[in-house]
């Protein structure tokens, strides 16, 4: 990717980042997360303690290539995360108004999950057992539930399958992929991934009626589907 490029699309995630807390896609107070999810199993609970044993067989039995896998979606929250399927031409250099559309994404898959995480505080894994060794980065803040990533990676497939909806299986498979290697991480539950598929289907559902969205997948479709050469 050119310098000037990475450096606009960079900025451009940048600034989408700091704008979490307002949507760039959605109506403000059109989704309300805390209405949608049920509280999460709490420390102590018997519900905890099978995801807990859950966790730690994963763990056990997780490959060098799944946390290979796992550590590359880690750093990756774009449409882009969806290039093995599409292969190396599926890139924000060649498709600029995907990667623009795909931030807006990005932002609003943050709004949606925020109050949510805000709201429930929930430990993450290793928070609530020492002895479990994550191989992703992890933080002091307890906002496990619902999951960032998986929150995103469902939004972002999404509107991927919006643009090419023949590889819509091959899109949701990889989406799936994307969420469970937050449980190969270490850094999140399966109940956690559950919550934010549930959040993505709602947010998406809003999104796709906003004419924001409809005239930017317009373009952004055009794009991608002129550069995979797909009729």
């Amino acid at each position: 990717m050119k310098k000037k490029h990475y450096f606009i699309l960079a900025s451009f995630f940048l600034c989408s980042w700091i704008q979490a807390r307002e949507p760039l896609l959605l109506p403000k107070d059109s989704i309300n997360p805390n209405q949608l999810l049920s509280s999460p199993a709490a420390i102590g609970s018997q519900g905890l303690a099978q995801e807990l044993v859950l966790m730690h067989k994963v763990e056990k039995e997780r490959t060098p290539f799944q946390v290979k896998q796992a550590l590359e979606d880690d750093t990756d929250e774009s449409i882009f995360l969806f290039s093995s399927i599409f292969g190396s031409q599926f890139n924000a250099d060649t498709l600029p108004l995907t990667a623009g559309l795909s931030a807006k994404v990005k932002n609003d898959s943050s709004w949606v999950g925020s109050p949510a995480k805000a709201k429930f505080l929930r430990p993450h894994p290793y928070h609530a057992d020492k002895s479990l060794q994550p191989v992703c980065p992890t933080k002091d803040k307890q906002d496990s539930y619902p999951s960032g990533h998986t929150l995103v990676g469902y939004m972002q497939a999404l509107v991927l399958i919006d643009m090419i909806p023949e590889q819509s299986e091959a899109i949701l498979q990889r989406a799936a992929e994307y969420a469970h290697h937050r449980v190969i991480c270490g850094v999140n539950y399966p109940s956690d991934l559950e919550a934010s598929r549930l959040l993505a289907y709602s947010a998406y559902a809003v999104m796709r009626n906003q004419a924001s969205y409809i005239q930017e997948l317009a373009a952004a479709k055009q794009e991608v589907r002129r550069v995979l050469r797909t009729p």
